[in-house]
């Protein structure tokens, strides 16, 4: 997994970063989901290391990565706060502009590094993901009903650790090994079972709902936008439709070119069609 990549932990000051490296060309930042890790990027970035310095870090809080003690409002698993390490793990690594690509929870910590950095950022690409604002402002049955994890994960009152670090086993589902691939599958079950990554997974979802979501709105309330190209990968068998089309929705969060290209497979879109995504962040990465 990740041959010729080097694996490595990086103190960035407030957290110490696992990630993984490799390549040669334009560097390119591989952003995780929930409850994934950086391995779930392993049949990706290889394919994209002939033309990219590609760089996959754990979240803080997820996989192997720490996280600072909680603060009010969830501010230490901010998205503000994953944009931040990225660029700090960037210039550690001697780049200090890069393209970025999130996935899922990693779409948001993509996005808010576009926004927060526009200096930085050459070029986003969104996988299945929309602006918090957005999913809140569209609250109906369906929505609820289909993610109702937003609300168990972020509520404080009877903490969703206490249940799910009882039987992380009987609340986690993921593919088997043969599909994940042994190391990826191992790597991510190895994390789901420990309760400080449980704690970090929640605290990045109680974030979303109080001061991700206020960042959001003070953006747009200033009239901030994504200043570069950008490309949403839509998963044909996931969800992500749900509130309409997904394109319209970012367009008014994107000052320039937007584009979207789907991806025939369900949610885990790295791990399922990786010759896909790698071919449609390639081609997006190369334009002019």
């Amino acid at each position: 997994m990740f041959e010729g990549f080097t694996h490595e932990t990086v103190d960035i000051g407030p957290v110490r970063l696992r990630v993984r490296h490799g390549g040669s060309g334009t560097p390119v930042v591989l952003v995780h989901g929930h409850p994934r890790t950086h391995t779930t990027w392993h049949r990706v970035a290889p394919r994209l290391a002939d033309d990219h310095f590609v760089v996959c870090p754990d979240l803080r809080g997820y996989g192997c990565s720490t996280l600072p003690p909680d603060e009010p409002e969830h501010a230490q698993s901010s998205k503000r706060a994953m944009a931040g390490d990225v660029v700090a793990l960037l210039r550690r690594l001697g780049h200090d502009r890069f393209s970025i690509v999130g996935h899922d929870r990693g779409a948001l910590v993509a996005f808010r590094t576009a926004m927060d950095h526009p200096d930085v950022v050459d070029r986003l690409v969104v996988m299945d993901g929309l602006p918090i604002t957005e999913h809140l402002e569209r609250l109906n049955e369906d929505f609820v009903r289909s993610w109702w994890h937003w609300w168990f994960l972020a509520q404080t009152d009877k903490p969703a650790e206490r249940i799910i670090n009882t039987d992380p086993d009987a609340w986690y589902r993921t593919p088997g090994p043969q599909e994940m691939g042994e190391a990826n599958h191992a790597d991510v079950w190895a994390a789901l079972h420990d309760p400080a990554v449980v704690h970090g997974m929640c605290e990045d979802y109680r974030a979303g709902l109080r001061v991700d979501r206020a960042h959001e709105e003070a953006d747009r309330a200033a009239g901030r936008q994504v200043r570069c190209p950008t490309l949403l990968l839509a998963a044909t068998e996931d969800d992500i439709d749900i509130h309409g089309d997904p394109l319209a929705i970012w367009r008014p969060w994107v000052a320039g070119d937007l584009r979207g290209v789907d991806v025939h497979s369900g949610h885990h879109q790295a791990e399922q069609a990786p010759g896909e995504v790698a071919t449609a962040i390639g081609d997006f990465l190369r334009a002019t």
